[in-house]
């Protein structure tokens, strides 16, 4: 067996193992929650004064049987693709979820890669100053900005800049009414203020993974050389430190992916925005199981799936990490 094929045996095997811990405790997390599905969509009056159709209910979702059973019935779904029917929105889950999970995608996408760019070349930028004014200036903003949790930035983004200068709307994806190019234009003055908070964050992270890396490159002995040979700081920065610090940052990137999806889901609550995280928000008072394990599994296996192609895209750049799967 070569390097890369035990390589890609071993990751295939612990990202498999991962996926069903996390398909096992998503379906019994929501179980554990107190409250009744079926209060939320009967109402508290009927739930209470009609026991016959809330048992009916109850058999026809399946929630009567013992929750071996359930568990298995809803291992054998996933293995046909269904992720079940919802009861609040009464949609098949993956349509509710297909719907819901582009619109945060259109805050993740910039977002990433907004936060990849400017951490990376202030990152860059601080590591290479490190010990100035300059690095301890930027140090310090990126260090306050990381502290900041993401909900509390989003709301005091929203009082400052939507309800107090009224610069932007105050939540929502768009106005409603409008089509073509104005309507583009709305979704994007919608999503400015999201986009900007998680590009903020995404950057703070970004920031010191690469500013770290810069420092710990700069000490390299072939960087020595390189200045001891009379090359220009600008040629040893981009020629010699940039091309091998921004190694680590194939993981960071996949990485932050998901950190930016826990993020964005808070966020969106905050903004009323209409995606993954109001949608879960919503499946979570509303008790439906089927919604809500659908909801952690797609995002789950988004998240394991940019690791899963981050492991391998670093192996490809660094041969010694498959030789150590023989060791």
């Amino acid at each position: 067996m070569t390097d890369r094929t035990g390589y890609l045996a071993c990751q295939s095997l612990r990202y498999a193992i991962s996926l069903f811990i996390i398909v096992t405790l998503v379906f019994l997390i929501p179980r554990m929650m107190p409250g009744d599905p079926f209060i939320s969509l009967l109402g508290e009056e009927v739930y209470y004064r009609s026991p016959e159709l809330v048992e009916g209910l109850k058999a026809q979702y399946g929630l009567d049987r013992p929750i071996a059973e359930q568990y298995l019935s809803y291992l054998n779904n996933l293995a046909k693709g269904n992720l079940g029917y919802s009861f609040h929105y009464s949609q098949p889950v993956w349509e509710v979820i297909a719907y819901k999970m582009k619109w945060t995608f259109v805050l993740l996408i910039p977002s990433v890669i907004l936060g990849a760019i400017f951490g990376i070349v202030m990152g860059a930028a601080a590591g290479w100053w490190r010990g100035s004014g300059r690095d301890t200036g930027i140090t310090s903003l990126f260090l306050f900005i990381y502290s900041l949790p993401h909900y509390w930035l989003a709301m005091l983004s929203v009082l400052i800049f939507a309800f107090c200068l009224e610069l932007f709307p105050l939540s929502g994806i768009t106005g409603g009414g409008l089509a073509g190019l104005a309507k583009l234009r709305d979704v994007l003055w919608h999503m400015a203020l999201p986009v900007s908070v998680l590009t903020l964050f995404g950057a703070a992270y970004n920031f010191f993974i690469m500013r770290s890396s810069v420092v710990q490159i700069s000490g390299e002995g072939f960087v020595l050389t390189a200045r001891a040979k009379g090359l220009r700081e600008r040629d040893v920065l981009f020629k010699h430190v940039l091309r091998n610090a921004m190694l680590p940052l194939v993981t960071v990137i996949a990485l932050d992916f998901g950190f930016m999806v826990s993020g964005a889901l808070l966020v969106e609550i905050v903004f009323s925005w209409g995606g993954m995280g109001t949608l879960i928000y919503d499946a979570v008072f509303a008790r439906d199981y089927p919604l809500l394990h659908g909801s952690f599994l797609v995002i789950a296996a988004c998240v394991l799936a940019a690791n899963f192609l981050a492991d391998l895209l670093y192996a490809v750049l660094d041969p010694r990490i498959r030789g150590g799967v023989q060791a």
